[in-house]
């Protein structure tokens, strides 16, 4: 009798193990999402001077009308 129920339980235990290590042997431990590489110091320099250069100018600003509901909302406050 005491066999029997070592023998049951030793089963449920390894199936149970094998079924944890089925679920566990596909996956990364790492996170799935990739991380950024911080920029050496030397490739950041060289970037930042050239970018100045081929700067576009800014444009002008275009000052806007007010709507008539712009205009009634600003006398309210």
């Amino acid at each position: 009798m005491g066999n029997l129920v070592n023998e049951l339980v030793s089963g449920v235990v390894n199936s149970v193990l094998k079924e944890i290590l089925k679920k566990t042997t596909g996956r990364t431990t790492t996170t799935k999402r990739k991380r950024r590489k911080a920029a050496s110091a030397t490739a950041s320099r060289t970037t930042r001077k050239a970018t100045p250069a081929s700067r576009k100018p800014a444009r002008k600003q275009v000052s806007k009308r007010r709507t008539a509901a712009g205009r009634s909302r600003q006398r309210r406050a």
